[in-house]
């Protein structure tokens, strides 16, 4: 529920905030017009977020279990993809992202009608489909129960909510620093499907190892314990993990999170000097 919450609040954020500058930018030059176009894109978005994720489950439903390990794996690691570049891409472009959104939307007004709705679905959309996909990730490796769906409405709720307060002027938080504190900790979460999505592939027989494990501490750490849980949720950590799953979560980490970390120690050395 904690991974999940974490990711319905960070792509929720990051989608609210979309909405917010286009509505703003409409409100404040006078061009309320135009608002209904932005909010049926909005709408579309969202729609064809839920739909890729009921496609995605019915999908996975409907297989083998071999090819429904293989797809799971798979879309578990685009999943860790798509959330690494978001990271990295959202801290190097929160500060331009104001401006480059009010001037794509400016630019489609004067298209006309249909290209503002286009340029709302694709602004929003993106985060969308990376959500929908990231999730179903996510919840793949909770295991079936709705405690991912719970935390993942939660963290949305939460985003929609900061998102509305900040349009309203009502709350100021600072935006490099939310994206930084929580890109850190989506590295640890996403480097945890990343591993489970390994082990799918695994299961599945397209990588070899499953019965080479770096550790077994399921007597230890049971999983259903409340601590078991606990590493499971934020984590992923699986008490019986292979060789070729530690190896991956371990580079994962050390790299993402050394190159994640680099560019703000640069930058802040680079400002003592000056």
């Amino acid at each position: 529920m904690l991974g999940n919450a974490l990711i319905g609040l960070r792509e929720g954020l990051e989608a609210s905030l979309v909405v917010s500058i286009l509505v703003a930018f409409l409100v404040r030059t006078e061009r309320r017009h135009e608002l209904p176009k932005v909010w049926a894109g909005v709408t579309f978005a969202i729609l064809v977020s839920i739909v890729v994720t009921l496609g995605l489950t019915l999908a996975e439903q409907a297989l083998t279990f071999q090819a429904s390990e293989g797809l799971g794996g798979s879309l578990s690691i685009i999943a860790v993809g798509f959330v690494t570049w978001m990271i990295f891409w959202m801290r190097s472009n929160a500060r331009a992202l104001k401006s480059e959104l009010e001037g794509k939307l400016e630019a489609a007004i004067k298209m006309g009608p249909v290209a503002v709705v286009v340029m709302a679905t694709l602004a929003v959309g993106r985060e969308g489909l990376e959500t929908a996909v990231f999730f179903f990730s996510a919840a793949q490796a909770a295991g079936e129960t709705l405690q991912p769906l719970i935390g993942f409405l939660i963290g949305i709720a939460i985003a929609v909510a900061l998102a509305y307060l900040i349009y309203r002027g009502a709350m100021r938080i600072n935006l490099a620093k939310f994206f930084t504190v929580t890109g850190f900790f989506l590295v640890f979460v996403a480097a945890g499907i990343l591993a489970y999505g390994v082990h799918d592939l695994q299961e599945a027989g397209f990588l070899p190892g499953l019965n080479t494990l770096a550790f077994d501490v399921s007597a230890q750490v049971p999983a259903d314990s409340w601590y078991g849980t606990l590493l499971k949720g934020v984590l992923n950590f699986s008490p019986r993990t292979t060789v070729l799953e530690a190896i991956v979560w371990c580079l994962y980490v050390a790299v993402v999170l050394t190159l994640f970390l680099l560019p703000q120690r640069t930058r802040s050395t680079t400002a003592a000097a000056a």
